[in-house]
Order: structure tokens, then sequence, then C-alpha cells
């Protein structure tokens, strides 16, 4: 162990994954450890991720204790991270977090925070966690109150989660916009060995609030199309897909949908580059239109050049904006008309995914990100 960091990452998630959070996470991270020349990455752990590893002038520490109960992992790992705070009090300038887990244990250094904001988990828990108590989901709404407001800076994806945080009483001043990002794949990215002919793709996770079963039956309406096949790049393993596969075979398209999981993340460039059309069909939930989070899986998709048709929900508008498909959330036969019309038209596709391409390429790089995210540390910095 190193003693003197001068920066510390915190997030209460596991890294690196094949999750769009850990993307966020590696370039996140990599723009403070560059201007701190090194730093503490502490995060989750589990299977056969090491607890302890060092690269260069960063060392990550991974938290890996099994406990069940979601509430009681994270004050765990609250403490834990406090632990592994403690011998680096007198030299931390600044930490970085994304979650109120990882703000507490880095409000007792006396450093300067940046609570980067890309959920609430007053508005998370009841989807994770169905069972939780008003009281329970008051005390957690408390707890961010109280770690937002003693936040230097807070970050965020997205207009729409920037207003919840200034709902929460953190004055806009103190609120700063950094989207999430993409690095448009080199020209000639190889097609998968495996893909269909024609297929359409999602990637991402699988929880409810995803909206692949929209998808799903979506795609049951385009059963004519029968040289179309549907990709699922999923984040998550495959024991997470069995009630969606088992929806897939009552509405009779089994055959037609091709499943991968975790896919290391170099390789889901190909599948998106060579796809027809992605399709990101959020659910018009309180966790998606409370706090949209700027979907990776959609600034992934632009950068591919492949047009995105998705649902229409704040967030989204203003990521995809006029470079891509929205349609009405949680309505398939509206989701598989669009798809349709778009498939009947491959110059508008052409044109649509290009001009989505370039979106990205003039502003919206992962080195964009980063710059705006160093604008933050600049202005916390001299306060």
């Amino acid at each position: 162990m190193v003693d003197g960091h001068r920066a510390a990452y915190l997030a209460f998630d596991r890294f690196p994954s094949a999750k769009g959070s850990a993307v966020h996470i590696r370039h996140m991270a990599a723009e403070l450890f560059e201007r701190y020349r090194g730093g503490l990455l502490c995060v989750l752990g589990g299977g056969d991720l090491p607890a302890y590893q060092r690269e260069g002038d960063v060392e990550i520490v991974r938290f890996t204790d099994v406990v069940p109960n979601l509430l009681d992992r994270a004050e765990a790992f609250s403490a834990w991270a406090a632990g592994q705070l403690a011998p680096h009090r007198d030299t931390l300038e600044l930490c970085h977090v994304r979650d109120p887990w990882s703000a507490l244990p880095a409000l007792t250094t006396g450093a300067r925070m940046v609570y980067e904001a890309n959920g609430l988990p007053s508005i998370e828990l009841p989807y994770a966690w169905p069972l939780a108590a008003p009281a329970t989901l008051a005390k957690v709404r408390e707890l961010e109150r109280h770690c937002l407001a003693r936040s230097a800076a807070v970050v965020v994806p997205s207009y729409v989660i920037g207003k919840a945080v200034t709902d929460r009483g953190v004055a806009p001043d103190r609120v700063h916009l950094v989207p999430n990002g993409a690095d448009p794949a080199p020209a000639g990215v190889p097609r998968p060995v495996e893909a269909p002919g024609r297929y359409l793709i999602y990637v991402g996770a699988l929880q409810p609030w995803q909206g692949v079963d929209v998808l799903l039956r979506a795609f049951a309406r385009l059963a004519d199309l029968t040289d179309l096949d549907l990709v699922i790049c999923s984040s998550v393993s495959p024991n997470r897909a069995r009630p969606l596969r088992r929806l897939a075979d009552r509405l009779g398209v089994a055959g037609r949908v091709r499943w991968h999981y975790q896919l290391p993340h170099a390789e889901v460039a190909g599948w998106l580059a060579h796809a027809e059309l992605s399709v990101a069909p959020l659910t018009a939930c309180d966790r998606n239109v409370e706090q949209g989070c700027s979907p990776i899986k959609v600034w992934e998709s632009m950068a591919a050049g492949t047009v995105v048709v998705a649902s229409d929900l704040p967030v989204i508008r203003e990521v995809l904006g006029e470079h891509g498909r929205l349609v009405p959330p949680d309505r398939p036969a509206e989701l598989a008309r669009a798809i349709r019309v778009l498939l009947e038209y491959p110059q508008v596709c052409r044109e649509l995914g290009d001009n989505a391409r370039k979106h990205v390429q003039d502003g919206f790089t992962w080195k964009h990100a980063r710059s705006r995210l160093a604008d933050v540390y600049d202005r916390v910095a001299v306060h």
C-alpha cells in the first residue's frame, strides 16, 4: 500500500464490468488520476477480480465481502471505504464519488468532494428492492441531501437529473453538466463472425425498466420480415435473461433472437456498427423520467453510425435529438411501426447514422467529457 495519495475515486459499483457504469468510471477516473498523478480507486469486486491491484501510480482496492441485503452491503462498503481512505487523510485534496455510500467516508477526510450524480438511490431503490419501506426510502433521500449539500460540486450527465439534484436543495451554480460520451470506432471495424445477415440490436442490462420485453413484443410484430434477427448484447449473466427468453418463446420469436452475455466492450463495437438499427426501448417509469441518466448505449450507437430508435423520454430527447427516431414508450406496436418504416428507407438510415456519428465526434466523445470534468476540477480547486 502507498501512503500519501492526493486523489480518490469511490464508487459502489463493480469495476471493471460489462455495464455502462464501468465505461463511465474508467474515463472519469482516468481524468482524475491524470490530474493528480495517481490516486486510490475504491470499488466493488467479486468473481475473479483481485481485492488489490496496482496500475502505475493508481491503487485499485475492491470490496469483496458477501452481504446479501443491498443496504447492509452499502453500509459495509461505506465503512470499508473509510478504512481505505484513512491512511491518506493528511494528503487527500479531492475525492470524486458516485453515490452517498461513497460520499460519507469521503466527507470525513476533509478533502474537497465532487459528487457525480448518475443516479439517485432514493429513486432507484424501489426498483431494485420493491419491499423497501417508505421510512427507509425517506432516510436514503435525507442521506442524499446531506451528501449533495456538502459537495464542492455536483456533476450530472443530463439536464433531467440536474433538475432532480436541484430539487434536493443543491444550488444551480454548483451543478455542472458533463454528458456521457462515446468514441467512434475506426472505419472498417470487423463484422462479428457469428452475426446474422440483417439484425436489430439491443445493448445493455435486462432490468424491467430497460423495456426489453417491449422490444420483444415489437419484434414479434415483424414476423413477416423473415430475414431479420434481433441481437441482444446483455451486460448481465445468462440467468438474468431467463424470464425474457421465456417471453421470446411464448411470442414465437425465440429462434430469431440471438443472445450474447457480458461481451468485452471492444467486441460490442462490431455488433453495433453492422446492425440495421439500434433500439433503446426504455419504459416511462420514474427511474427513467425523473433521473434520466444519458444512456451510454445510445451514445455508443450514435458513435457507431447506427441509427437509434428509442423511447420518447426527456433524457433521450436530450441525447438523441434529431439524430434518430423517437417513439412513445411502452407501446410495442408503435415501436414495430417505426422500425419497419426505417428499414424500408435505408438511405434515411444512413443519413441519420452519419449525422449522429458526426454529432458525437464534434462534441461528445470521452475526450470532450473529460475536458468538461477537468473544468469542474479547476473550479473546485480555486474555491
